[in-house]
Formats: C-alpha cells, structure tokens, sequence
C-alpha cells in the first residue's frame, strides 16, 4: 500500500513538472526583431497618393566594436567580425527598404583592385550621406532553474548599436539614433526526458539585428526630411529632360518647378555656407517617363508659358510644384 501511494506521489510531481517545464521547452524571442519594411512607414499622403521621394545616396562605413565581449578569448580578427557584421545588416536592412541607394565604402581598397582589372573604367558616384557607428553594448547572460526531477535554462543575449549621420559636404554629424535588441531561448527537461540547450551562437546575430530594427526607423525618417529635388539633363527647345521616374514617384501630368539656387554667402557667425531662396524660373509639365530602373530613369517635360530666363542647366534644378 505505501508503495503505491510512494508511486502515486512520484507520478504526481512528474506530471506537475511536465505542465511546467513543457512551457519553456526550446521557446526563442527577440525582442524588436522586424523588417526594415515593417519599420519603414509607406511613404504616402493620407489620401493614398504616393510622394515624391529623392532617393539619398549612402556610404556606410566599417562599425567598430566597443564593447569588451569576447576581447580576452577572441583573435582580433574575430573580435572585429562582429562590427564588420553589425555594418552588413544594417546595409542589407536599408537596400531591402528600397528607399535609398546604397554604395560600398566598406571594403573600398577592394573595390578599387577589382576595378583597376575590370574593361569598364568610370568614376565612384559621390554620396549625399555617410554612416557611422558602432556596437556600444553586447553581453550574454544564463539563467535556470532545477526542481525536484525538472531543470531549466535561458540564454539571453544583449545589444545596442550607435549611428550617427555625417553629412559629405560638411562634414557635419547631424544625427545620432541608438538601438536596444535582445534575443533569448529557454530549454527544459523533466526526469531526464526534453531538450538540453547548447550554446546557441545565433542569439547574438538575433540581438544584433534587433537593436539594428530598434533604431532604423527614426534613421530613416531623419534622412526623408531633405526635400525632393532633381536635375535637369538636357534643354530642347521648349522639351526638358530631367532626371527620375517612375521609382521617384514621378507619374505623367505632374507639374514641377524649375528654380534657380539662390547665391552661396558663407556665414561669419557660424561658419558655414548659406544659400539665399531659390528663384523660381518656370514650370514644367510632364509628358512621358523613361528609363527601366532607378538608375538610368528620367522624364521628359515641357515648358508651360514664358520663362523669366534662359534655362541653364549648369545652375539650375527642379523640385515639387502642383498639379
């Protein structure tokens, strides 16, 4: 009789342990982990008419990784894998958002040796803006808990990326965002019975990626803020070409404004260049649009009235009018 109730007892707890622990068995979350897509909001009017949208040119250089992670156990090359890691996502976030163009700055010696080998000789194309930043936390962590005949384990990992936005011209960092990730996987065994975790490696990649999400949207929408604008390509008579299509949000019977920068007067106050507003030169109305990607894309337009003055296409660019 005692041994039954011995038996009974045991079975209870087991059952107990397994109601428990089946809730942690191989269970991974990441915290901030989204898409750059999902990040980005759509960039549209309330009405549902898509924006124009001057697609900024980037440079992202190497990150560095400040943090004391691994310093002691890794090699220098693989304690700087995880900053040259860090820069990789965060250009495949922003060429998947299909709002910028991107350009490798990362590995720029490399790129000159295949390019002094290659038939095709052309310049760099310049870029508007340059990201900098680094891994400024990293950190691990291993918790659990042990019962009677059932055990736990969570491995969590920790991290958070820095940018800052250096404008190409000036020089001038006029943007700095941060973000938070983490990442973390629990594991259990009742009776010897479940699933034993590893060291899982992947958590930090996770973590990484999330803090890159954490901080991207707010990136994104700082680089939107410079108003759209685009050049003129060629004057024909009363047809001007101009650069940009369909992938800038340019559509047939738009309506833009061609202007004239006003003078450059560099400031004693504060030491930069200051423009003067812009004069409105003449109105162009778009008739067609050409070009197949968002490289070699353009429109043609024509001349709507009189112009004040003769188009220079040297001095002169276009931007956003009304319809």
């Amino acid at each position: 009789m005692k041994s039954r109730k011995y038996f009974s007892l045991i079975l209870s707890l087991i059952t107990v342990s397994c109601a428990t622990v089946g809730q942690h068995q191989r269970k991974v979350t990441v915290t901030g982990d989204s898409s750059a897509k999902v990040q980005i909001e759509n960039n549209s009017t309330p009405n549902g008419v898509s924006q124009k949208k001057y697609k900024r040119k980037l440079a992202i250089l190497r990150f560095s990784n400040e943090t004391n992670y691994g310093r002691a156990l890794l090699s220098s090359a693989d304690y700087d894998r995880i900053g040259k890691q860090t820069s990789d996502m965060l250009a495949s976030r922003l060429i998947e958002s299909n709002e910028f163009l991107v350009f490798e700055r990362t590995d720029l010696e490399k790129l000159k040796l295949e390019r002094s080998t290659s038939k095709e000789k052309s310049e760099l194309i310049g870029v508007d803006t340059v990201i900098a930043g680094s891994l400024t936390e990293f950190g691990r962590a291993i918790d659990g808990q042990s019962g009677f005949l059932s055990n736990t384990k969570k491995q969590t990992a920790h991290a958070k990326v820095e940018i800052r936005l250096i404008d190409i011209g000036t020089g001038q960092a006029f943007f700095s965002t941060k973000g938070v990730g983490e990442a973390s996987t629990e594991s259990g065994e009742v009776a010897g019975f479940g699933s034993r975790s590893e060291y899982d490696s992947t958590l930090n990649d996770r973590a990484i990626g999330a803090a890159i999400s954490d901080m991207i949207s707010s990136m994104v929408n700082k680089l939107r803020e410079r108003p759209w604008r685009t050049d003129i390509l060629d004057v024909q008579g009363p047809t001007v070409f101009i650069s940009g299509g369909k992938s800038q949000g340019l559509s047939e019977g738009d309506v833009l404004w061609i202007v004239k920068p006003g003078k450059q007067i560099k400031s004693a106050q504060s030491g930069f260049t200051i423009s003067l507003p812009p004069k409105q030169v003449a109105q162009v109305k778009i008739i067609s649009l050409f070009g197949d990607n968002e490289t070699n894309e353009g429109a043609v337009s024509e001349v709507m009235g009189i112009p004040s003055e003769r188009i220079d296409i040297k001095t002169m660019h276009v931007v956003e009018g009304k319809k």
